[in-house]
């Protein structure tokens, strides 16, 4: 998979809460399918299908217990997108930088007009 339909899968993945909340539920360790279900009113098959979508995504993985197939979480994959959204984190701060020096810029200009 490409680096931006990886980054599409990514954000695709973590627009939904229900897998935000696996994830978080995967962060402290491995889980089974039915842990995982434990908390939401929805059935097996539904947390399945949200499963796949991490799965495709990058950001879960299934692993091999006898008959288990635990998840866990593949960090990775989340070290792409926080590069991907730092890029841009850079980039308002240097905005909110420069808007904070010409802010002040124009405070001294009005204390000087008005002395």
């Amino acid at each position: 998979m490409q680096a931006a339909h990886r980054l599409d899968a990514v954000f695709a993945a973590l627009a939904d809460p229900t897998r935000r909340a696996i994830l978080a539920r995967l962060a402290t360790g491995h889980a089974s399918v039915t842990e995982l279900a434990r908390p939401f009113a929805m059935s097996q098959p539904a947390i399945s299908k949200h499963l796949r979508v991490l799965e495709h995504a990058g950001l879960i993985a299934r692993g091999r217990q006898a008959q288990r197939r635990p998840r866990r979480l593949v960090p990775a994959r989340l070290g792409e997108a926080t590069r991907w959204l730092e890029r841009y984190r850079r980039l308002w701060e240097g905005n909110y930088r420069r808007l904070d020096a010409l802010l002040e810029d124009l405070k001294a200009r009005e204390t000087t007009w008005e002395a």
